[in-house]
């Protein structure tokens, strides 16, 4: 049975997240339902991150098993053929090897944090990022967000219904840039705790309003306490933007 791995992008309003939810919306399930109106079989499709309700991804990847032999760029169409109107769409479509996993196979994936940082609420990007009308100082929560990189336990900032056996987890890269009046926060790990993107990004909110000192990101860290965690940022800004795997995968 051929294995293939998706390319997928999408604007997660109007989900209850990736994973398939049995009364409520889900893109897995979006996806599923497509396949199964085309293949005349349902199979199971694989996620690399199970993004949460509102969250959306520019190429989240997936993996799928299909009986039929099919030509991965008739594969694609017939997906997006059968997706609509949802908002989501396979970019690629390629053959992958029978022990190739979307989950277990990545060893890297990345995330951006959009914030637009003006008076005025977007028009054009509503529900697509998120909006902070008061001023926020981006080098100072550049500051606050290298002092948290590495290997620690992220208790503090995960989500107390979090389902990982443990807290300890790498931080490759936690950077803070402006463009203009948006502010991009990047992310990357092999993997992540649930909400702990937007945890961490919510906490350094507050380093760039003003309220937490750049030292305080750490300490809140080395606390190991979710009651140390500032306000969680909504999952509007949040997108899973590429996710990598071994060479020749």
């Amino acid at each position: 049975m051929p294995r293939y791995k998706l390319t997928i992008e999408y604007d997660g309003r109007g989900f209850s997240g990736w994973q398939l939810q049995a009364n409520a919306p889900s893109i897995q399930g979006a996806l599923e339902t497509a396949f199964a109106k085309f293949a005349g079989e349902a199979p199971v499709v694989i996620g690399a991150g199970r993004t949460d309700a509102g969250v959306h991804a520019l190429a989240q990847v997936a993996h799928v098993d299909i009986a039929r032999h099919w030509d991965p760029f008739v594969l694609a169409s017939a997906v997006n053929h059968h997706l609509r109107p949802h908002p989501v769409s396979v970019l690629a479509v390629a053959i992958a090897a029978d022990d190739f996993s979307a989950r277990f196979s990545a060893i890297r994936r990345h995330y951006i944090y959009r914030i637009a940082n003006r008076r005025g609420p977007p028009a054009l990007d509503r529900c697509r990022v998120w909006h902070v009308p008061l001023a926020l100082d981006h080098e100072a929560m550049q500051e606050g967000a290298q002092s948290i990189l590495g290997k620690h336990d992220f208790t503090t900032y995960r989500s107390a219904n979090c389902q990982a056996q443990s807290p300890l987890k790498t931080l490759d890269r936690f950077d803070v840039a402006r463009h203009g009046d948006e502010i991009e926060i990047y992310a990357e790990a092999r993997s992540f705790l649930h909400n702990q993107v937007r945890s961490m990004v919510g906490s350094l909110r507050e380093v760039g309003a003003g309220k937490w000192p750049p030292n305080r990101m750490r300490k809140a860290l080395d606390a190991r306490d979710r009651a140390q965690c500032g306000p969680v940022a909504p999952p509007d800004g949040l997108y899973l933007a590429r996710v990598d795997y071994p060479a020749n995968t």
